[in-house]
């Protein structure tokens, strides 16, 4: 791959995994031919070249969280986790976001810039970005939903059935717990399930893990086959993931 070539470069071309971040998880840029690409940090596998990638798994005891305290102005969120398998581990949800689902405050979303570890059935305190300070006050009837940077710790995308939704396609072997790019946007070759011809859109949701296939009903378009698929093999695909 070129070098990806822009005004403020992060010192970390395509091909390459870093122990340590050469960006922020999600910055976008762009190569001169127009193909876009997102900064990830794979999971607890590594990733796999021409695969589908996917946020990690969502976690349900982490929806609709009880507020304790969030005064307007403040950066302070501080919530109480659920029973049994609601805790927080360290900055869990650093860089992820913090949906207000119940009034008041519905429809507000804070990005989270850390917190402490929360044991189950606890209160515990998120600190937000300081220029997303609480814009309405929230109270106990308020509910929080949190939500994953979806850049982080990013996985293969399951077979049959998704558990999250498709942010890229790997281009390099990312190893394990490290950092590097996806392609989001542009010809990108990508492995396939079944024939699709050329032009017909796809989404990651398949009988094949990490593979593209014919999209059908409402599931996550990532593209069109730019042409005609062959099954089981990596074919170019022009990629259009947010």
């Amino acid at each position: 791959m070129p070098n990806l070539s822009w005004p403020s470069a992060s010192g970390q071309g395509g091909f390459a995994s870093s122990a340590e971040p050469k960006a922020s998880l999600g910055e976008y840029r762009e190569t001169k031919d127009g193909r876009g690409f997102r900064y990830v940090l794979a999971g607890a596998v590594a990733l796999v070249a021409g695969n589908c990638l996917q946020t990690r798994v969502e976690e349900a005891t982490h929806d609709a969280l009880v507020v304790v305290t969030g005064a307007a102005g403040s950066t302070d969120l501080t919530i109480t986790t659920e029973a049994t398998t609601g805790a927080l581990d360290l900055n869990e949800y650093g860089g992820g976001f913090a949906v207000i689902d119940t009034t008041p405050g519905e429809g507000y979303t804070y990005q989270i810039l850390s917190h402490p570890a929360v044991a189950a059935q606890t209160n515990g305190t998120l600190k937000l970005v300081p220029a997303d300070a609480i814009q309405v006050a929230l109270t106990t009837a308020s509910r929080v939903t949190l939500i994953f940077n979806a850049y982080s710790k990013v996985i293969q995308f399951p077979v049959t059935t998704a558990t999250g939704v498709c942010v890229g396609v790997a281009i390099y072997p990312i190893v394990a717990e490290q950092y590097g790019w996806a392609q989001v946007r542009g010809t990108c070759g990508v492995l396939i399930a079944g024939t699709p011809a050329a032009g017909q859109q796809v989404t990651p949701v398949g009988a094949v893990a990490g593979a593209a296939s014919i999209i059908s009903g409402t599931l996550q378009l990532i593209g069109h086959m730019s042409e005609t698929g062959r099954n089981t093999i990596i074919c170019p695909v022009q990629l259009n993931i947010g």
